[in-house]
């Protein structure tokens, strides 16, 4: 039973992940594309752990914190160059 709930969760992340990318693709303006980046690293962080607890293994828990540290920092940057213009002042 819990491999069928992760496997089914997997599948609608991967959906997801894809809707995600299209919007960052063609996002109508850059806040759009911004918040869809943004969306795009939670949800690769929630496969990540899903896949890793799947195939029980710990490695894959690592690369979701690398990726969410990343993220972060990918965030704040671009809204950063977005309000100012310039990310280092």
């Amino acid at each position: 039973m819990l491999i069928t709930a992760l496997d089914i969760t997997l599948i609608a992340l991967a959906v997801s992940l894809a809707l995600c990318f299209i919007r960052m693709a063609i996002g109508p303006s850059l806040p759009d594309r911004i918040l869809a980046l943004d969306t795009l690293y939670i949800n690769t962080i929630a496969f990540l752990v899903i896949f890793g607890i799947r195939i029980d293994n710990a490695v894959y828990f690592e690369a979701a914190l690398l990726i969410a540290m990343f993220g972060f920092v990918g965030t704040v940057a671009l809204s950063k160059y977005l309000l100012r213009g310039d990310i280092v002042e």
